[in-house]
């Protein structure tokens, strides 16, 4: 018996499996995503493989865990309580209806859940960019009530994201009115633009406003609004496309300020 056992867990939406000793204590952990045993103690090498066999396939290699990167040092820094870096997407909505549900016998359906869904589906998007060396913060608050939906940092630059959901529906643009369906015109790329100039004095870094319209129908657009980058759902990865403007080293600093719930207090 090696006095091992394995307690699965998820870390920033990826599986892993810890090997922990009686007391609680990890000695390793296993991730699936990487295929990679890192190991806290080498004396315990061959125990760690034992306890994991039977989670183990396929080829997998083996070590100590490996060098945190610049923006990986910052979060450890951060209080739980002050790291955005963890925010699902929709995030503000989901803690919205846990906190005030909608009546169960209700005629039409919470608009709250179209928003969240909406949100889920860019933010799923947003989250596969990922490897492309892009990260995307969701529901990010700006002091007021207001947020944005999702932040993109990346090669290309920075992204001030709202996400409109509009399944099925047509959406009118004459800026800066934005109408949904049957709905009454908002100024929405008003918003959009001054939440858009906000994120970018609190980070000292230019953030292009982008509206991406989840689900439409149709577009009717006479001209495309002043700075304001208008996308459906079919182009929300072609911001992956932009590039040659940050180097990663700028990407890791300016993500790991952006994380911090205290950047945004200062506005």
């Amino acid at each position: 018996m090696t006095g091992l056992r394995v307690i699965p867990a998820w870390r920033h939406g990826q599986e892993r499996l810890y090997v922990c000793l009686a007391d609680g204590a990890h000695v390793a952990w296993y991730d699936r995503e990487s295929a990679r045993v890192n190991l806290l103690s080498e004396d315990r090498r061959d125990d760690v493989l034992q306890v994991l066999a039977p989670f183990l396939t396929g080829g997998y290699s083996v070590g100590p865990p490996p060098v945190p990167t610049p923006s990986e040092l910052a979060g450890l820094a951060l209080h739980p309580d002050d790291d955005l870096a963890p925010n699902r997407p929709g995030e503000a909505l989901l803690i919205a209806l846990d906190r005030d549900p909608a009546p169960a016998r209700r005629l039409r359906a919470d608009p709250r859940r179209r928003a969240l869904a909406a949100e889920q589906a860019v933010g799923e998007v947003l989250d596969g960019l990922e490897a492309a060396g892009w990260h995307t913060l969701h529901s990010v608050p700006l002091p007021g009530g207001a947020r944005i939906h999702h932040l993109v940092i990346g090669p290309g630059g920075l992204f001030g994201i709202r996400t409109l959901a509009a399944r099925k529906q047509r959406v009118r643009i004459a800026d800066p009115m934005v109408a949904v369906g049957r709905s009454a015109p908002q100024p929405l790329l008003r918003e959009l633009r001054a939440d858009a100039d906000r994120a970018s004095f609190a980070l000292t870094a230019e953030i292009r406003p982008v509206l991406a319209l989840s689900g439409a129908a149709d577009l009717a657009m006479a001209e495309p609004p002043r700075g304001v980058r208008i996308v459906r759902d079919e182009e929300i990865s072609s911001l992956a496309g932009t590039g040659g403007v940050l180097k990663p080293a700028d990407v890791a600093a300016l993500h790991a300020m952006a994380r911090d719930r205290h950047t945004w207090l200062r506005l």
